[in-house]
């Protein structure tokens, strides 16, 4: 979970004058990605549980949530989906250390009757005739890694990066974008709605997605295309002592197994930043 977390989080324990910690009943406040809803939820539910301590979620575009915080919103915990915007909070004195928790990955979310695979996703996506949907770069890490897989997919046919960044449709995790339906899944909500035939997501929203509508696909990306994705989290400055108990919690074997759960994966090198 990263050695630098894990020394601060002792230097904190260890000190004997813990200044602006708060009553164990005092709910702490994690703000983490969308994509970690699921999951997170689980896990605050069961740290809660253990620990008799409440934990008050909230979860949006990581992007959005540095922003938020940046403007003074008291988050004690941030899971970001990206190491980036941990580190940019980090490095202006907000918190920190950050501790890689999780890794996710790539996927494509087709609709039923589009008739794709991993080898032809390409070919597909560049298709004129086919929508192709995607989070919002900058606002959400899942955009910007959407177009980290333009990038890859321009060294592999010359012009491909024009095309799919004109073409894509940025339909979710900007501060103007349609939210799903009470109880909804987004990108079931997306893709059951005919907003776009082919939609680019973590693997783990996608089967939540599909979860919910059965008739989805999920396409892995080939090789050549395929995109990682790196967790990070920090404890911001002026947490009470338990947001550094629930951020050790978060990549303990006991978190690490409900974010399995959920098909993130656990105990991986960054990807790059």
């Amino acid at each position: 979970m990263g050695r630098l977390l894990v020394a601060a989080v002792l230097a904190t324990l260890l000190s004997t004058s813990m200044t602006g910690t708060a009553a164990a009943d005092q709910p702490l406040r994690l703000y983490a990605a969308g994509s970690l809803k699921a999951a997170l939820g689980d896990v605050a539910e069961r740290y809660a549980q253990v620990y008799g301590q409440s934990v008050d979620t909230t979860f949006a575009p990581s992007g959005l949530l540095r922003q938020r915080i940046e403007a003074g919103e008291g988050a004690h915990v941030f899971a970001s989906a990206n190491l980036r915007h941990p580190k940019a909070l980090d490095a202006a004195g907000r918190g920190g250390p950050v501790a890689l928790f999780a890794r996710n990955r790539l996927c494509a979310l087709a609709r039923g009757g589009l008739a794709v695979d991993t080898e032809t996703l390409l070919d597909v996506m560049l298709d004129p005739a086919v929508r192709l949907g995607t989070s919002t770069p900058k606002a959400d890490p899942s955009g910007d890694y959407a177009w980290e897989l333009f990038a890859k997919a321009e060294r592999l046919r010359g012009g491909a990066q024009a095309i799919l960044e004109g073409k894509a449709l940025q339909l979710t995790g900007g501060p103007d974008s349609a939210e799903a339906p009470q109880g909804r899944n987004l990108y079931g909500w997306v893709m059951e709605s005919g907003q776009a035939d082919l939609f680019l997501t973590y693997c783990t929203n996608a089967v939540l997605a599909q979860q919910e509508v059965p008739g989805l696909r999920i396409i892995a990306l080939p090789a050549l295309l395929a995109v990682g994705a790196d967790y990070g989290l920090l404890v911001l400055d002026g947490a009470p002592e338990g947001a550094w108990r629930l951020a050790m919690y978060i990549p303990s074997p006991q978190g690490q197994e409900q974010l399995a759960g959920y098909g993130f994966e656990s105990g991986a090198l960054p990807a790059g930043d």
